[in-house]
């Protein structure tokens, strides 16, 4: 009887879909909101699969001026000024767009590491449910279009040299730049090369908005980043937009007047979409870390940041001036090292559309 209702359950967790879980096993992390936790049907904590196993990222096989070679077979000086150009447009019509770019860039990276595989639509398995299909992406990632402007454009002039893989990170780069009043330059080496496969199920490795303090250390340990790293990072939620359904559920624990005017903006439709940081919404700074201290964020994820564990980094990024952009810095420049590929790496190459794999 006891076997019987325990498949009863699973069933129900598989046909409820992402709410639930994705699977019988597999929770998505921090993504969803569970009403009670089961470890018969999710097992709390991120996955780490066996490339994802190990020390700091090292990022052998990287340099700077990686394309500035002329020696080299990937020689295309114009590569980071062309993609500095798309981004620079981009985000003087809409400051948005860096922010998703950013965003592509952590989503990227932490699924299978920095090797654009959040970029394909068709894979070397000729699977369509790649990472662009699983629930934290599906409908909510941003700046493709600006990938593919900038890929265009460095194809016409290095054809086959420059990675859909590294016009990622240099776009999460010059978006960093421009979106803090160029107070912030991420130092990107390049020579990162194209993965072939991308997988929907393995988005499970995202850290999502409902993660505690715990849960998060350890997707980002899990990928060889530290803990203050992870409160570093952290900080990208002053730019960018979110949807109420994330946050609805922490009204009652926010700073009064500012959960009132998130009620208002919600209005009770789950799907609005609000500005991460009220005060300065379209420029990357350190007033998240302030909105912490205040109890002025959206998300769990964010929320636990004002704890004993975290309160003293907190502390200096709100307060010193410069500390965390230098920090934010180094944190993205060992982000862009995770699980890369480069030349000779089996299943590597240098794609000539982002969206899909060589034939």
């Amino acid at each position: 009887m006891a076997t019987k209702l325990a498949a009863i359950i699973v069933l129900a967790a598989f046909l409820a879909g992402p709410a639930a879980c994705e699977g019988a096993s597999i929770c998505f992390n921090g993504w969803m909101r569970l009403p009670t936790f089961n470890p018969r049907l999710c097992a709390r904590g991120p996955r780490v699969n066996r490339w994802q196993r190990g020390a700091s990222p090292a990022g052998l096989g990287l340099s700077y001026g990686y394309y500035d070679n002329r020696r080299s077979t990937s020689y295309c000086p114009r590569a980071e000024g062309i993609v500095r150009g798309a981004v620079r447009e981009a985000v003087a019509a809409n400051p948005g767009i860096g922010a998703g770019l950013i965003r592509l860039f952590f989503h990227d990276c932490f699924v299978r590491g920095c090797d654009a595989s959040v970029l394909l639509t068709t894979t070397n398995s000729k699977n369509s449910d790649t990472e662009r299909e699983g629930p934290p992406n599906k409908n909510s990632l941003r700046g493709f279009e600006v990938i593919d402007a900038a890929k265009a454009a460095i194809e016409a002039a290095c054809p086959s040299r420059v990675s859909c893989a590294d016009i990622v990170a240099f776009s999460a780069r010059d978006a960093s730049y421009f979106l803090s009043n160029r107070r912030i330059n991420v130092p990107m080496p390049g020579g990162r090369y194209d993965g072939r496969e991308s997988f929907a199920n393995e988005t499970d490795q995202l850290p999502g908005p409902f993660s505690n303090v715990t849960e998060l250390q350890a997707s980002f340990a899990a990928k060889g980043l530290t803990f203050n790293e992870m409160v570093t990072l952290s900080g990208a939620h002053t730019i960018g937009r979110a949807s109420c359904r994330f946050f609805s559920s922490r009204f009652p624990e926010m700073e009064p007047a500012f959960a009132a005017k998130l009620r208002a903006q919600c209005n009770g439709n789950d799907n609005t979409n609000v500005n991460q940081d009220d005060v300065t919404p379209d420029v990357l700074d350190k007033q998240y870390y302030r909105n912490v201290i205040d109890r002025k964020v959206l998300f769990t994820s964010d929320a636990v940041l004002n704890s004993t564990e975290t309160m003293t980094q907190v502390i200096e990024n709100a307060n010193r001036a410069g500390t965390w952009e230098r920090k934010f810095e180094k944190a993205m420049e060992n982000m862009g090292k995770i699980g890369i590929k480069t030349r000779g790496d089996q299943g590597a190459e240098i794609r000539k559309v982002c969206s899909r794999v060589n034939n």
